[in-house]
């Protein structure tokens, strides 16, 4: 008889570690509280809270349970198709760029929304505002499997559809535009998701131009 290959031995390293890391930091904040998002949340460039490890440090940190749990599902699920393709090495640059990508997008939708505030009210609220979270790196990574799989069949919860992945990606990449356009995503990073997209889509076109998809 054969042992069955167990769960976490089916990850690939990368996205092994970036969930540990990830959960080990939100063990951390609820440990030591408030302190932890002074440091490591992103905060607007105009904000004295700001620094530029930020733009790193944000993606490590979370919200809460569920906010880490979604995040890094999705992960798992994607990145390692990913990793597997690319390799340990060029994933997490990947990861990384679209990470910090999504953290630049954001705080320039942040300089200029600061720049139109109504009032000093307004404005403070918005200096004083920390985003936190890997969303942006997992947008990314969602756009660079859709890219690398455009047609593979993708089985969706809510609604309980069948979908190709590219359609998936576009359909994402919509609503992200258009509820952050609205403003009717609440308190959700919608051109942090996008940045992270962008960048993703950037690099991977890169690739594809130098012959350096695959190595």
């Amino acid at each position: 008889m054969f042992d069955r290959p167990s769960f976490l031995s089916s990850i690939s390293p990368v996205v092994k570690n970036l969930v540990i890391i990830n959960t080990i930091m939100l063990i951390g904040s609820m440990i030591i509280g408030d302190k932890m998002y002074e440091y490591l949340a992103l905060f607007a460039f105009e904000s004295p809270f700001f620094k530029p490890y930020q733009l790193v440090s944000h993606m490590f940190m979370h919200g809460g349970f569920w906010h880490l749990f979604f995040n890094m599902y999705t992960l798992v699920i994607f990145g390692t198709v990913l990793e597997r393709i690319w390799g340990s090495r060029k994933f997490l640059l990947f990861y990384f760029v679209t990470g910090i990508g999504a953290g630049l997008c954001h705080d320039l939708v942040m300089h200029i929304e600061i720049a139109n505030a109504a009032d000093i009210v307004a404005q403070s609220r918005l200096l004083g505002t920390p985003t936190v979270g890997a969303s942006g790196a997992i947008y990314g990574v969602l756009l660079g499997y859709g890219m690398l799989f455009p047609d593979s069949q993708l089985q969706l919860i809510f609604p309980p559809i069948t979908l190709k992945a590219k359609w998936f990606v576009i359909i994402f990449g919509i609503i992200e535009l258009t509820t952050g356009l609205t403003g009717m995503g609440g308190n959700i990073a919608h051109f942090a998701h996008l940045g992270g997209m962008l960048f993703g889509l950037i690099l991977i076109l890169y690739w594809k131009k130098n012959n350096r998809m695959y190595y």
